[in-house]
C-alpha cells in the first residue's frame, strides 16, 4: 500500500513483530471482577477479564480470558489514530487527541471536527458516523433545552471521521465510502491494528458510528497500548500518546473519568470503550486491559485502578477511582469494589 507524506511518519515506527494468528472466536471464560457489597453482603457480582502486563511485555496477572476474541470498541481508537498518522495524516495535539476521541459533544469537540474538516476542505455533510446527541448528560440536556437536533458532529466519534476523511483525502482515495472496510484506509487500519496487537484480527462488523470494528484479544489491546506509550519520540505511536495525555479532555470531555485518571497518574495513557472496556499504558510498558462482561461502567473504574495499582502504581493515585458508593436512604451503605483477586 502506498501512504501519503506527513511529517508525522519522517521518524521512524517502533519495528514490528511478529504477527500471530487471531485469536478464537468462543464464548469468553469471564471470571468475577467486581462485588457489589451492601451493609457488608456481596449482593451482585460483575464478572469479566483482565490482563496486566510487565514493562518487558509479560504476563503479570490474568483473570478470565484474554486471549478470546473480543471487540474493543472506542479503545482501539489510539491504534486507528496511530494508522491514520502512518498514512499520511498531518494533525497533532489537541486535534490528534480528539482524533483518538470518545468526546462528550462540548462545544469544544463540534469545534475541533469543524476545524480538521475545514483543513481537508469538507464540510459536516461528509461524514458518515450516525446523527446523535451529546454523549455528555448535561452537554445533551442543554442540546434539549435548546431544541437541538441530533448530528453527525455531537456524535462522540466525530473526530475520528473528519480524520479519517482527511486522511482518505490526502491519499486521494475516495470519500463518500471511507468507513467500507474494503476502503484503502480501512484496510491500512487493519494493517496496523495487526501490527500493534501483534496478531491477526478474528472478525470485522461495524461499530456504533458505523466505522469499522475490528475484534483481537484483551491481550492484543494491552500489547498495543504498550507499544503506543514505549515508541520513540517522533513516531505515530508517540505522537498519539502524547496528544491524548496533553488534552486529555480533547478525548474524552470535562469530568470524565479517563481524562481524571490520566491527570492523577503521570504518564498514563487510558482509553475507554463501550461495553465495559478500558485499556491504559505507562511510559515504560507496563499495561492493563480490563473488558467488564455485561458492560458496566461502574465495575470498569474501579476495576482499571485496581489492575494498575497490580501493575505498580501508587494506590494513593488510584484513590479516586476506588469504586462508587452504594446508597440505602441517602446514605452510604456499600461500594462497588474490585474482587479479592486484584487485591495487592
Amino acid at each position: 500500500m502506498t501512504y501519503g507524506s506527513s511529517a508525522a511518519t519522517d521518524a521512524p515506527a517502533t519495528p514490528s513483530a511478529p504477527v500471530a494468528a487471531a485469536p478464537a472466536i468462543r464464548e469468553p471464560l469471564h471470571a468475577p471482577v467486581a462485588h457489589l457489597v451492601r451493609g457488608g453482603v456481596v449482593e451482585g457480582i460483575h464478572y469479566g477479564s483482565v490482563v496486566v502486563l510487565a514493562a518487558d511485555g509479560g504476563v503479570e496477572l490474568q483473570i478470565g480470558d484474554i486471549e478470546a476474541a473480543f471487540y474493543p470498541r472506542s479503545a482501539l481508537k489510539p491504534v486507528q489514530a496511530v494508522a491514520m498518522l502512518r498514512a499520511g495524516l498531518s494533525l497533532d495535539g489537541e486535534l490528534l487527541s480528539l482524533t483518538a476521541a470518545s468526546h462528550s459533544g462540548e462545544e469544544r469537540h463540534l469545534d475541533g471536527t469543524r476545524r480538521i474538516l475545514e483543513l481537508a476542505g469538507l464540510t459536516e455533510d461528509h461524514l458518515r458516523n450516525v446523527r446523535d446527541m451529546p454523549y455528555d448528560p448535561v452537554v445533551r440536556d442543554t442540546w434539549v433545552r435548546e431544541g437541538r437536533q441530533p448530528s453527525r458532529l455531537a456524535q462522540n466519534c466525530s473526530g475520528k471521521h473528519a480524520a479519517m476523511l482527511y486522511t482518505a483525502g490526502l491519499n486521494g482515495w475516495s470519500l463518500d465510502d471511507y468507513a467500507d472496510p474494503k476502503h484503502p484506509l480501512q484496510q491500512a487500519v487493519a494493517e496496523i491494528v495487526e501490527d500493534l496487537t501483534g496478531q491477526g484480527i478474528a472478525q470485522v462488523t461495524v461499530d456504533g458510528c458505523g466505522a469499522p470494528l475490528f475484534s483481537v484479544s484483551l491481550h492484543g489491546l494491552a500489547r498495543a497500548a504498550a507499544r503506543i506509550t514505549t515508541a520513540a519520540p517522533g513516531t505515530p505511536e508517540r505522537l498519539v500518546a502524547d496528544a491524548m495525555r496533553e488534552y486529555p479532555e480533547m478525548a474524552s470531555g470535562a469530568g470524565r473519568d479517563v481524562a481524571a485518571m490520566m491527570r492523577a497518574v503521570p504518564g498514563l495513557l487510558t482509553k475507554d470503550g463501550f461495553e465495559g472496556v478500558q485499556v491504559a499504558a505507562l511510559p515504560d510498558g507496563r499495561a492493563v486491559a480490563v473488558k467488564i462482561a455485561d458492560g458496566a461502567d461502574r465495575a470498569r473504574v474501579p476495576v482499571t485502578a485496581a489492575a494498575l495499582a497490580r501493575a505498580g502504581v501508587d494506590p494513593a493515585l488510584l484513590a479516586g477511582f476506588a469504586g462508587a458508593p452504594l446508597f440505602g436512604g441517602g446514605e452510604v451503605v456499600g461500594q462497588v469494589r474490585p474482587a479479592r483477586s486484584l487485591d495487592l
